[in-house]
């Protein structure tokens, strides 16, 4: 991530991140309200300290029920105080005392009944506040917030590549030949791969274009996965831009020809040539992934800040689905994961004793 271009410059401020989970506080915001009926059970869980995985887990052993019952719209980081939505499917008119799982790292805010299965993605959006700590220079960090309005690269965050990296690793060891039978593991291994050069398409666009629009640029219609291209930019195309109705993007990789025209095409198609992309683009059509599009740049909704003390800052926004916080934090300033860097030390100890 750190060799990713910056829109606005690299950050001179630096800060702590998570020094504790509730720094990093996230709400899931669902585009629907439970319908009161049907076989699967909605939940809305804060867990603290507790990945998703571990999560489903604990429901479906509660449940009584087979893991696959258990479905969760997205996944959230374990270092972090989130609210987020779960659907256990339990046939019949049971209807199991969840408050019972209520401990001091898990709490059911709600339960209902739906009447669909709840789907990875079927999300609005993320709701976020982030406490950033040991602020080197609060004044430049709050001018920092007011430029970051007008947008960030809408890259892919570290976490959907692992640990050094690990996911991309493993998901061209993938396309080389190794063998993955776990379906979420294969698919987080490929979600890292499009993800890498999604991240790579952004970033040498802005080092050679910046946010310009080019001639066969394809653009999205903003709050939808539709795009049309755009030939030319006409006066009404560039006021629709100006606007946010639409919004320029790049290929998330898959089958199917490359949709944007001339100059677009062109750049688009020298990183592959320029970063040896074309055994991961090969890799993603034979995994059956479609040729898709994202936005280039990521808008903050409702951002505010308030300053505590003299080296403290929390920041709230919220984000379309999909769309990663750390994306925005990267622009703001050189921040430290805290709790990172106690696993990193932790890991090296134990290296150490070997």
């Amino acid at each position: 991530m750190n060799e990713l271009t910056y829109l606005y410059g690299k950050p001179d401020v630096s800060a702590d991140l998570r020094t504790c989970n509730a720094d990093f506080m996230v709400q899931e915001i669902l585009p629907f309200l439970p319908s009161g009926e049907g076989e699967h059970h909605l939940l809305h869980i804060r867990k603290d300290g507790l990945n998703t995985v571990q999560v489903a887990k604990m429901l479906a052993e509660f449940a009584g029920v087979h893991p696959k019952e258990v479905t969760y719209a997205g996944q959230k980081d374990k270092n972090a105080v989130t609210e987020q939505w779960f659907g256990v499917r339990i046939p019949g008119k049971e209807t199991p005392a969840w408050h019972q799982l209520n401990n001091e790292s898990l709490t059911v805010l709600s339960a209902a009944r739906h009447s669909k299965k709840l789907r990875i993605g079927a999300l609005a959006g993320n709701r976020f506040k982030l406490t950033l700590r040991n602020v080197s220079d609060v004044q430049a960090l709050v001018a920092r917030v007011e430029q970051v309005k007008q947008g960030v690269p809408n890259y892919f965050g570290e976490q959907r590549f692992g640990h050094d990296g690990r996911n991309l690793d493993q998901g061209r060891k993938m396309f080389a030949g190794r063998k993955v039978k776990d379906r979420n593991k294969r698919s987080m291994y490929l979600s890292a791969v499009r993800s890498n050069l999604f991240n790579l398409m952004v970033s040498e666009r802005l080092i050679l274009h910046g946010t310009q629009r080019l001639a066969g640029d394809c653009v999205m219609l903003t709050g939808s996965r539709s795009f049309f291209v755009a030939e030319q930019w006409d006066e009404i195309l560039i006021k629709r831009l100006a606007e946010r109705d639409i919004q320029l993007s790049a290929p998330l990789w898959g089958r199917g020809a490359l949709p944007s025209l001339a100059e677009a095409a062109a750049l688009e198609q020298s990183v592959i040539v320029k970063y040896q992309l074309a055994a991961d683009c090969d890799g993603l059509e034979k995994a059956g992934l479609d040729m898709e599009r994202r936005n280039l740049l990521l808008f903050p909704e409702m951002l505010k800040y308030q300053v505590e003390g003299t080296d403290t800052l929390v920041l709230e926004f919220m984000l379309p689905a999909g769309c990663f916080a750390t994306s925005v934090l990267r622009e703001l300033c050189a921040y430290e994961d805290v709790q990172e860097r106690e696993f990193q030390a932790y890991l090296a100890a134990k290296q150490a004793e070997q």
